[in-house]
């Protein structure tokens, strides 16, 4: 695949300001908030992404920075100018859908140049530049073939193909790789990065995979019940999440019930008679109160029982090669602890007792308030 030459068009940033959507229950007639108060900007050229469960408002706020939804209150902008009223074929952004929406009808060459001739521009300019864009994609020697005989990775490709042949100044995707296998979705994850930073167009994600989420984005933004969460790099979401449910639902994690001790350079928390002293917890936290410790798989040790706050046994191990996941059986549930460099390191026999602790330096302090996801 060929290296795309940089878009004509000058990125451009987005901005919510206090986005509200409310929809009307069609049994009940109640009105339910589906967007409460979102807002954010995108910076011109990043590719941000809305991460949260099914249900959280991510995609109904896709659609309307979109245009096919409209925002009950609060207003859109892109590269400044106030679009909330804007219709959708009018915003100069495009959409990626999950469902790849080609048109069953037309060869890839067709899908990818509808939107070029809808602008009617001349023919030899729509060709040079689909052959172009199919050769981005790796799709060029595919051009006079029907969807129906595509995989699904190259249909996708197609859909990505058409969309960002039209040079928007906004592309939006709507979870465009749930349809695709693994090994498909790690390699398209790969190709939309390259593309999106190539061509230098601003990008809005929705997903609910946070492998996605962390390997594509420039920023995240963790959504819940129809909120922002919070909005971080994928390594400030990851390491220092605000709460427990967006530590679990960015990735693996074990909560151990504490108390906070005292507040000062580092936060001192009390874990079943044993004393901590960790760098970073939530705000709001204050000495005598419950809270819980936060610690990833890689921050987690074994010992022998009795040594760590925690005892369980080994149940499961596998191999990964520059790591072993070793799944521990305890009283507050299944754990899992990565051990890295296994040649190095004691790797625990499956049915032995050990007992469980974590580096302080890489956990946090959080509030018990939020229920881990």
């Amino acid at each position: 695949m060929s290296t795309p030459n940089k878009v004509s068009k000058v990125s451009k940033s987005v901005r919510l300001e206090n986005i509200v959507k409310i929809f009307q229950d069609p049994q009940s007639g109640q009105k339910v908030t589906a967007v409460d108060n979102v807002s954010f900007e995108l910076l011109p050229g990043e590719l941000v992404t809305l991460l949260g469960p099914s249900g959280c408002g991510k995609t109904t706020v896709l659609r309307m920075l979109s245009g096919f939804e409209q925002p009950s209150s609060g207003r859109i902008l892109i590269g400044g100018t106030d679009v909330t009223q804007v219709p959708a074929n009018k915003r100069d952004t495009a959409m990626v859908f999950q469902s790849y929406g080609l048109f069953p009808h037309m060869n890839v060459f067709d899908n990818v140049a509808y939107g070029l001739k809808l602008r009617k521009l001349p023919h030899a300019e729509v060709e040079e530049k689909v052959l172009r864009f199919l050769d981005m994609v790796g799709l060029k020697d595919l051009a006079k073939r029907p969807p129906s005989r595509l995989s699904g990775g190259q249909q996708q490709r197609v859909a990505l193909a058409r969309s960002l042949i039209v040079e928007p100044s906004v592309l939006l995707l709507d979870e465009p790789l749930s349809n695709l296998d693994a090994l498909l979705r790690e390699q398209m994850r790969v190709e939309i990065r390259r593309l999106q930073k190539s061509l230098g167009i601003t990008a809005m994600y929705v997903t609910h995979d946070r492998v996605e989420a962390m390997s594509l984005s420039d920023r995240i933004i963790v959504m819940q019940s129809g909120r922002i969460i919070q909005i971080g790099t994928p390594s400030e979401i990851y390491r220092n999440p605000v709460n427990p449910f967006v530590a679990g639902f960015v990735g693996k994690a074990a909560f151990f019930s504490c108390t906070v001790r005292a507040i000062g350079e580092r936060c001192a928390v009390e874990v079943k008679g044993q004393t901590f002293e960790l760098p970073r917890w939530a705000s709001g936290l204050a000495p005598g109160a419950s809270a819980v410790v936060m610690a990833r798989p890689e921050s987690l040790l074994l010992g022998k029982p009795g040594t760590g706050i925690e005892d369980g046994t080994v149940t499961t191990n596998v191999y990964l090669g520059s790591s072993v996941e070793s799944w521990v059986s305890t009283e507050l549930g299944d754990i899992l602890v990565q051990i890295d460099n296994p040649d190095v390191k004691k790797v625990w026999a499956e049915g032995e007792r050990v007992s469980l602790t974590f580096d302080p330096d890489l956990a946090k302090v959080l509030s018990p308030e939020d229920e881990p996801a």
